[in-house]
């Protein structure tokens, strides 16, 4: 696939977070940005000019008025945008360039900024405060069209390589108790950074973690109760089962797995979010986020 090198100014908007109206005014005020124009005078804008403004509204909400940032030059920009780089707001600028590696597929501008990040930060505050603010905007650009399919695998991709190591690292020999818990995608549900993510948690804590992964049938969650004595059941749904199917989805989870020995099943995700508490069993817990889903275990 070849690398986006032309974006609309909504594009600009929806990676930076600055609204096209604004852009236009900024371009009009302050000169900041030159776009090139379409036969049809459509503005578009390059990777420089996607770069800048990434750069401009980081320095922005950090408190810099527009008319200061535009007597920067270009090196003066980059500058104060390096200043805030080891400074306390590192976040802001670690996912503008996270977003500029997903867009030119480019590993080399990923691995720099992931490493520069591990100077201060754990890989768990890494994965906390920056990739899943990353995740949660990739899924409003895709959305949006800003993105391709093959961006958010390209990104996806490199951010699982980084849980696995991490998994690697401190997989234990032994778990600390018996009771296991089994992590697992529902049929059709391929999103599976959370959750493993959640899989990394587990061990760490030194709980006995199971990772099944994509796509796990029903009935083969049933057959885990002839090899663990006690099970809690840990999944993840962001498009499947759909909104309008989750809830029967559960109750046959409730029928067919968690009444036979009154286990649990905690479940997060954005198919989730329209779930009200009266319509399942007890025994499965809804959790709004990662963190707090983490705190609950």
């Amino acid at each position: 696939m070849a690398i986006k090198t032309s974006f609309s100014i909504k594009d600009l908007e929806n990676l930076s977070g600055v609204k096209a109206h604004t852009i236009r005014i900024w371009e009009k005020r302050y000169k900041l940005l030159e776009p090139e124009r379409t036969d049809s005078n459509i503005r578009t804008y390059n990777n420089a000019s996607l770069q800048k403004i990434l750069n401009i509204a980081v320095l922005n909400k950090n408190g810099i008025k527009i008319s200061k940032i535009s007597s920067f030059n270009e090196e003066e920009l980059f500058e104060k945008v390096k200043e805030l780089t080891i400074g306390s707001r590192e976040n802001t600028v670690a996912l503008n360039d996270f977003k500029i590696a997903m867009l030119n597929f480019d590993q080399f501008l990923f691995e720099k900024t992931y490493n520069r990040l591990l100077v201060q930060n754990s890989f768990r505050d890494v994965f906390l405060k920056e990739f899943i603010v990353l995740l949660q905007d990739i899924g409003d650009l895709w959305t949006t069209d800003t993105i391709d399919p093959m961006h958010e695998r390209f990104i996806s991709t490199l951010i699982k390589q980084k849980i696995l190591i991490n998994i690697e690292r401190i997989q234990p020999v032994h778990s600390k108790n018996d009771k296991a818990f089994i992590l697992f995608l529902p049929l059709n549900e391929m999103h599976d950074i959370g959750l493993l993510y959640l899989h990394f948690e587990l061990i760490l804590k030194g709980y006995k973690s199971i990772f099944l992964g994509t796509s796990i049938p029903t009935e083969d969650l049933r057959e885990l109760q002839n090899v663990f004595s006690e099970i809690t059941y840990v999944s993840y749904f962001t498009i499947e089962p759909s909104p309008d199917l989750v809830i029967d989805y559960l109750n046959t989870i409730e029928e067919k797995v968690l009444s036979n020995r009154g286990e649990q099943l905690h479940i997060l995700g954005r198919s989730t979010l329209g779930i009200k508490k009266q319509d399942i069993s007890d025994n499965i817990k809804i959790h709004e986020s990662i963190i707090n889903m983490i705190d609950s275990l």
